[in-house]
């Protein structure tokens, strides 16, 4: 995958879309840095097998936390968030933001967390071992396209609650079957 620059960070996230998460600094570099713009809340939360650090380089969000005591975080730009490892977690931007965030540089295990709107009980899991070289929205667009055509999935165990499909043309995400 082509890294971006991390010396001109504004003009990289103009190049990447909702939850790109890119790499911008070289590949032996460790920890690593991604970087996203994202205008949408992200669809599922993620948890990252090691701990993560989430800047906030424009505009303001909220970082929503699951399975702890502080249920959402306010950032505006040059905040840092830091979420523990395990930690399900997702932003929720108010309009356009550039997220700089900080993981380790080896493969490593990640799930990704849908919830009920309503309840906020788990509809599903999946986790995935995922290289930097593997670019995220391909992997996120697929789980997407996997969680919008299992109806039972999307049925709340615990209210009932069915959840509406994801727009992956929102997101800006395209998935083709079996494209990881």
């Amino acid at each position: 995958m082509a890294r971006r620059r991390m010396l001109q960070t504004f003009e990289a996230a103009k190049e990447v879309g909702n939850y790109a998460d890119v790499p911008v600094m070289p590949a032996d570099v460790d920890p690593q840095i991604t970087i996203s713009r994202n205008w949408v809340t992200q669809p599922f939360y993620i948890a990252f097998e090691e701990d993560t650090v989430l800047a906030l380089m424009s505009g303001s969000a909220n970082v929503r936390l699951r399975d702890t005591n502080v249920k959402y975080w306010p950032v505006i730009p040059g905040d840092h968030v830091y979420v523990p490892a395990g930690t399900p977690h997702r932003l929720e931007p108010d309009g356009e933001s550039v997220l700089i965030r900080f993981i380790g540089n080896d493969p490593a295990y990640r799930a990704a967390i849908f919830a009920c709107e309503r309840c906020d009980a788990e509809l599903d899991r999946l986790e995935w071992e995922q290289d930097l070289d593997v670019e995220a929205v391909a992997i996120y667009a697929e789980i997407v396209r996997r969680f919008n055509e299992d109806l039972p999935k999307r049925t709340c165990p615990t209210c009932g609650t069915v959840a509406d499909e994801i727009s992956l043309e929102q997101l800006g995400w395209t998935a083709e079957p079996s494209a990881i």
